[in-house]
């Protein structure tokens, strides 16, 4: 691979994935968060959506233990809407509890579901305190003194020297946080990012860090990171884009409509006053026109190159339900032209 290998973003995620998707390293790191000492694996229940969409929603691993409903996810980009898209998890999980037990929502008697706890493993390269709670809360539009409905998520930092009492008790962890801290150091030497995994992984193999696992995943870590193509990169890519097509054409549609709503006013007020706030406005509705057409245009291509459904392509780009209609009458309307 040359020097411009586009590196996976994800990369973190899906190792942390596979570090820990067997039970007893998952206990361990359950007994690490925790501080607690359970001692047979076979007391978590793995229940990972393995087909939920992971921009959306898919958390990393997902377990019960205990009666208690545990969301783990690994993250190397913090994200301020985990509470929302962990309610949404717990939600599809609460709703298959229900109907495995066959409960009675509607019956006279109190059902009983699994209590949630929600945790983000941060690491990335924003600092970031040890631990820090995020709240469904804070995203209210209308904040009130107490919300009738609330999610909090606990995002612990796992970048190497933090949280060591956490880490001493999990040695899968820290090794884990040890092998990514090398990568970072060498890609901030300067060195090229196939270069500096590989002096990653021999030195925590010289190390002994994760050397079993190194040894005999040393392909498949390294395909991990050095991937060919970063979906999430090429999303980012195309909504940059796109809103730079959308700025142009507003800022070109917002002139023209300015000018003559300018006129307009102008004649009831002074063609100089009139100018200089149909400008404004136009130029204000002309972006909005403008951003809105190129996003229209980025799920039509996101659609057309994923062969997917125009919803199924607004939902990779994020865009909210509520605006998802608008986006469908504004593709039809351009059809029907």
């Amino acid at each position: 691979m040359s020097e411009k290998t586009i590196v996976n973003k994800k990369h973190k995620d899906r190792l942390f994935r596979r570090l820990f998707q067997e039970k007893k390293d998952l206990l361990d790191l359950y007994n690490a968060v925790n501080q607690t000492d359970y001692t047979d694996p076979e007391a978590l229940e793995i229940n990972t959506l393995d087909d939920a969409i992971y921009m959306t929603m898919k958390n990393d691993l997902s377990f019960l233990i205990s009666g208690e409903l545990h969301l783990y996810e690994h993250q190397s980009t913090f994200n301020p809407n985990m509470p929302y898209r962990d309610l949404d998890y717990i939600l599809r999980l609460w709703r298959g509890h229900v109907a495995k037990y066959q409960m009675d929502i509607y019956g006279s008697r109190a059902i009983q579901i699994p209590t949630p706890t929600a945790i983000v493993f941060y690491n990335g390269k924003k600092d970031l305190p040890e631990r820090t709670e995020q709240k469904l809360s804070d995203l209210f539009t209308v904040k009130q003194k107490e919300a009738c409905l609330e999610m909090k998520v606990q995002v612990l930092n796992i970048n190497y020297g933090k949280n060591r009492r956490m880490m001493e008790r999990c040695q899968k962890l820290e090794e884990y946080s040890f092998f990514i801290s090398r990568i970072r150091f060498y890609e901030e030497e300067g060195i090229p990012m196939v270069e500096a995994v590989d002096r990653a992984i021999e030195e925590s193999i010289g190390k002994g860090v994760l050397a079993e696992f190194l040894r005999k995943n040393r392909d498949e870590v390294r395909d991990m990171i050095l991937t060919e193509y970063n979906e999430q990169k090429h999303i980012e890519n195309e909504k940059k884009w796109s809103y730079e097509e959308g700025l142009q054409l507003g800022e070109e549609i917002g002139e023209a409509r300015g000018r003559q709503l300018g006129e307009e006013i102008g004649e009831a007020r002074g063609r100089q006053l009139g100018e200089e706030i149909g400008e404004t406005r136009g130029r204000q509705l002309g972006e909005k026109i403008g951003n809105m057409q190129a996003i229209k245009d980025m799920i039509m291509r996101l659609s057309q190159k994923k062969e997917i459904s125009l919803k199924e392509a607004m939902e990779m780009l994020d865009i909210p339900e509520e605006y998802q209609n608008e986006y469908l009458d504004l593709i039809k309307s351009n059809d029907n032209k």
